[in-house]
């Protein structure tokens, strides 16, 4: 049989199994992740060694939780690919959430392979972000007995700013926030704001600020993303820090009815959290009218939310 006709005969298998990990990846995606499990299952039951394949479904268990299998994928592919960066550090991060499921005790025992992948992740790798990003936050969570480190930590935060200055910022930042010294991480994450300026990079200034007790602040840094960036998610944040601790009601009232009117799926936070946090500002006012009106609406919408229903009880106490 001359090698033409075998390219007639078989390249339409071919199309066909690659049309299959494209469907998978796309399902990924969209976040169905349970329909792309099934077909990646499927595909690698007729092709056991495609890489592709199993990093896919590898994703496809992460992202559902499943971790032991997650886990048994990523392990195969590093075997399978010992040079490819990436794959050791999918298979540490997957040790690494799995670590966080079971006990103190168990978890000591997966740590270390947490910390071999990431680094051979990163030696691998010099411009590796994602690495370098694990060890900053491994390092500074260990206790020091097992092998945490702030000063390694800062290593690679250094490396980080190397490769992105931005980058490098946030995750100085982070050490001094995790470190308890709020004032070096707000101006770690102003730096960030200064040099990228993001979302991420906000987020994470109103985040310290909303968890240091400065409400002020926190709403004054969601106004400047908002000048800058023209979400209309940022009206929720606002309104939420407002409802959360009973200040500039009347901003937070305005902004939560803008989000509500220009609601669109991209926004992120459903339509019934910004009616809680309107009950939650009518509340404060006691005005139980109003606040009725909006928890009622809530509920209506997500009834399955039991914030909201602490919240109706509340309102109905008022």
């Amino acid at each position: 049989m001359n090698k033409a006709l075998l390219v007639i005969l078989f390249l339409p298998l071919l199309l066909v199994g690659q049309s299959s990990l494209v469907d998978a990846e796309t399902l990924i995606k969209n976040k169905k992740f349970a329909k792309a499990e099934t077909i990646l299952i499927a595909y690698i039951e007729e092709n056991p060694n495609n890489l592709q394949a199993s990093e896919l479904l590898g994703d496809a268990y992460g992202h559902q939780k499943k971790w032991d299998e997650a886990i048994t994928y990523y392990k195969q592919l590093v075997e399978a690919k010992p040079t490819e960066a990436n794959f050791h550090y999918k298979y540490g991060g997957a040790l690494g959430m799995k670590a966080l499921t079971i006990s103190k005790l168990k978890a000591l025992g997966i740590i270390g392979d947490v910390k071999t992948a990431f680094l051979k992740a990163a030696e691998l790798d010099p411009n590796h972000l994602d690495a370098r990003w694990a060890l900053v936050e491994l390092y500074m969570q260990l206790p020091g007995i097992i092998g945490g480190s702030k000063s390694k930590s800062f290593k690679y935060a250094n490396e980080l700013e190397k490769l992105s200055v931005v980058d490098g910022y946030l995750a100085k930042g982070y050490i001094y926030e995790y470190d308890d010294e709020p004032e070096l991480a707000e101006k770690f994450y102003k730096k960030a704001i200064e040099e990228g300026g993001s979302i991420t990079c906000y987020d994470k200034l109103t985040k310290l600020y909303e968890k240091e007790g400065k409400s002020t602040e926190a709403i004054t840094n969601l106004e400047a993303a908002h000048v800058k960036h023209k979400r209309n998610a940022m009206h929720y944040q606002i309104g939420k820090v407002c409802a959360d601790y009973n200040v500039q009601l009347e901003k937070g009232e305005f902004c939560l009815k803008v989000y509500i009117e220009n609601y669109s799926a991209k926004d992120g936070v459903p339509k019934a959290w910004a009616y809680y946090r309107l009950a939650q500002i009518y509340t404060h006012k006691k005005n139980k009218e109003e606040a009725t009106i909006w928890i009622d609406k809530a509920i209506a919408d997500l009834p399955k939310i039991d914030v909201f229903k602490i919240e109706k009880q509340t309102i109905n106490n008022l």
